[in-house]
């Protein structure tokens, strides 16, 4: 998905791009994915030869490899005359991408979370990096589209929604679970609590591995999926959310969203550890009486005007305007052009 994003803002910006992805031709996402794509028998990363020659045959100016890759892949494109980016989002994969044989052929290396979840590099890195001629990682955080006030009102307008007079729900791609519940049933337990509670409308977005017909909730407005386009306008117009600890969190926080932030999967807590201890969002465990009892607290006037304050005192925005200067100055007028 965030490639698509990626991809879209590429095409935005660059109308006349030509963007192709390479995928495991297993994956459920296949027939999703909006632009042309070369299939895998597996995982690309352990596909180097169909991958190289994809490469080889497409030579493309720009070859941006997802936190996926293997170095002789990189190698090849980086042979080919491509610029080379690879994207990391933890510390384990940011340290694959910093050690040299990768560095040396790799243009760019984005990191996709804010510098206070993850930390600087240390300095014998940054040594390291320097002493054979090789760009440190750059902190992008967050990469999504802008929302536009065209889209919010087409949303708001199909779904009857009134802005900033909504909750806005989403327990990350839907087949999350802990024990025997899935965690977009306990956000759906919770929303409808709090609507019962307090008349607050919400929106919930189940996601598309939600493996189960979508039940008619009081109060609810219960959707199978949005595109990440329409996804980011309608948590852009909502009065707060109540979101997973993956990519959505950071996009709330980067469009001064007030959170609740609810770990869904084992690599979320402590990405929602350090954006609670900076003051971001408020979190609590994957439990609805739980849910509930912090959206009270979150909806507070006073805790809103905190956390606002808060994220408004963060430098950074949304990581799509950094990756689109860093490739326009990778590839230079000619591409610009």
């Amino acid at each position: 998905m965030r490639s698509v994003i990626l991809a879209n803002g590429i095409l935005a910006q660059w109308p006349d791009a030509q963007i192709e992805f390479v995928l495991n031709r297993h994956a459920s996402y296949i027939a999703d994915c909006p632009f042309p794509s070369h299939q895998t028998p597996d995982n690309p990363t352990l596909c180097t030869v169909e991958v190289n020659q994809v490469i080889s045959q497409f030579k493309p100016d720009l070859v941006i490899f997802d936190a996926s890759g293997r170095k002789a892949q990189l190698k090849h494109a980086h042979n080919c005359g491509a610029k080379v980016v690879f994207i990391s989002q933890h510390r384990r994969k940011r340290a694959r991408g910093m050690k040299i044989g990768r560095a040396r052929v790799t243009d760019c290396h984005w990191v996709v979370q804010p510098e206070y979840v993850m930390g600087d590099i240390s300095g014998f890195e940054r040594w390291k990096l320097k002493l054979f001629d090789c760009r440190p990682p750059v902190f992008t955080g967050a990469i999504f589209p802008h929302p536009t006030q065209s889209m919010q009102q087409a949303l708001l307008h199909r779904y009857q929604l009134q802005p900033q007079e909504y909750l806005l729900y989403s327990a990350g791609s839907g087949g999350h679970r802990r024990g025997n519940a899935l965690a977009a049933d306990r956000f759906a337990q919770a929303a409808q609590r709090y609507y019962q509670a307090s008349g607050v409308k919400s929106v919930m977005v189940f996601g598309p591995n939600y493996p189960n017909p979508l039940p008619e909730l009081e109060g609810i407005i219960a959707i199978n999926q949005l595109s990440s386009f329409e996804f980011i306008n309608l948590l852009a117009c909502a009065r707060a959310a109540v979101l997973s600890g993956g990519d959505t969190l950071l996009q709330a926080i980067a469009l001064k969203i007030p959170t609740l932030a609810v770990a869904v999967s084992k690599d979320q807590p402590n990405r929602i550890k350090h954006c609670a201890q900076r003051g971001l969002v408020l979190s609590c465990e994957q439990d609805a009486s739980a849910i509930v009892e912090q959206l009270d607290l979150l909806l507070q006037q006073e805790v809103l005007a905190r956390l606002k304050d808060k994220m408004n005192g963060e430098p950074q925005s949304n990581g799509m305007d950094i990756c689109l200067a860093e490739i326009s100055s990778l590839l230079g007028e000619s591409f610009a052009n």
